[in-house]
């Protein structure tokens, strides 16, 4: 029979989202992969008694067979511990149609599950029974996914684990230096300006005490304020990179930094200093008093620094492909490991702020950096259009467990550098 799927709203088709099953004998074993995947990525909708042929992708009703057992066998399987860890829909998810010839489907919507709930998994294994979907099919995650997962689900924020295999003395004590001075600066009279150096990491958690009362970098603490090295021990896939790529005649770049040149330290907090200066150093000034003393920085310089601290704060430092920053000449890319943890429609509305490391982000706000209402994207989407820039882009990409923003930084119209220096 002809069948109208644009009947049911709740199904978007071709983007990957929905999946269809035959359920004339019962519930298909690959449903539960379906469930797992769904439930670890974007969600979806899973539309039993409707096969589909993979051949030529056309779709055939063929209905539920006996609805009654069918409908209790899933609900009794999904409350069960032993075959589907967590159970993360509702009564409402499950919805029954029954069609003109008396054909009966189900449509069963997945949602992404929280963060703390995953990974999902099926058979009690996790590493062999937790998926993922990719475009229009379910795949297996490997094990340096599952581990991204649970490091994610951690009760704290990850990055305050407390690193018993290094001392105080293995961080870089001019990187501290220079965090403490930029403190002061931003907060005279703040009362942790006056600890000495144990103390004061351990009150802005870069320092934690360990099960034997003895104190050790975090894990925060070792990324923003160590050397690349030691970083490397602990977060395999740790790499900085800045690249500028300012002249179209160069093949490669114009200038780079990268942790591993052995040039510098290579933590965090030196590759933001150094990176932020020439992300902002040819942004154009306009001549503007106050209190006397031109304003050296614009909208647009704060937007740059945002999103780069937001990359910072939200990198998964144990992911592959390390954080890359590319400066083209009507663009900046932030490149890093690890996915958006409130989802890409949320971070653009902005309102709801959980950074992959708090106490990173944390560590920037100590100093006036970054942005903790959740607020920080959509200023600088209002930043980019209020100077008639094109709207920066978010992508995400699943099989790499890589995030990129773009944010232009010249005007749709502009042939010129309007807004940059020359």
């Amino acid at each position: 029979m002809g069948f109208d799927l644009t009947n049911f709203s709740s199904i978007d088709m071709g983007n990957g989202h929905d999946e269809f099953k035959d359920a004339q004998n019962g519930i298909p074993n690959s449903l539960w992969e379906t469930y797992s995947a769904f439930a670890n990525t974007d969600g979806g909708e899973i539309i039993l008694g409707i096969a589909e042929e993979k051949s030529t992708g056309n779709l055939n009703v063929t209905g539920v067979g006996s609805p009654e057992r069918i409908k209790k066998v899933f609900w009794d399987t999904i409350n069960n511990p032993t075959k589907v860890s967590n159970n993360i829909l509702c009564d409402s998810d499950f919805n029954e149609f029954t069609l003109d010839d008396g054909k009966t489907i189900f449509i069963i919507h997945v949602p992404s599950a929280r963060i703390e709930l995953k990974p999902v998994y099926i058979n009690n294994d996790m590493l062999r029974g937790t998926y993922k979907r990719n475009h229009e099919g379910d795949y297996h995650c490997t094990k340096e996914e599952v581990s991204a997962m649970l490091r994610d689900a951690y009760p704290t924020s990850y990055d305050l684990k407390v690193i018993e295999r290094f001392k105080l003395e293995d961080l870089n004590a001019d990187t501290i230096r220079t965090y403490r001075r930029y403190h002061e600066i931003y907060k005279p009279n703040h009362p942790w300006n006056k600890l000495d150096n144990e103390e004061y990491l351990m009150m802005i958690g870069a320092a934690g005490i360990s099960d034997d009362d003895t104190i050790h970098p975090t894990l925060a603490g070792l990324l923003l304020f160590s050397d690349a090295n030691r970083i490397m021990t602990i977060c395999n896939g740790y790499f900085l990179d800045y690249r500028e790529n300012l002249d179209p005649e160069h093949t490669r770049w114009t200038d780079r930094i990268q942790s591993e040149s052995g040039e510098w330290s290579g933590n965090v907090f030196d590759f933001f200093l150094s990176t932020s200066r020439k992300l902002v150093q040819d942004f154009k000034v306009p001549f503007q008093l106050k209190d006397m003393q031109r304003v050296e920085n614009t909208p647009l310089h704060d937007a740059a620094r945002e999103a780069l601290v937001n990359c910072l704060a939200n990198a998964d430092y144990f992911g592959i492909g390390g954080v890359v920053i590319i400066k083209n000449t009507d663009s900046i890319e932030y490149k890093n490991p690890g996915s958006i943890r409130v989802g890409r429609k949320q971070m653009m509305q902005g309102g709801v702020s959980d950074p992959r490391n708090k106490n990173i982000m944390k560590m920037f706000n100590l100093i006036g950096y970054g942005e903790k209402a959740g607020s920080g994207f959509p200023c600088i989407i209002d930043t980019c259009l209020s100077y008639g820039f094109a709207m920066p882009t978010i992508e995400e990409n699943s099989e790499l467990g890589r995030t990129s923003v773009t944010v232009w930084v010249r005007s749709k119209s502009d042939t010129g550098d309007a807004f940059l220096n020359s």
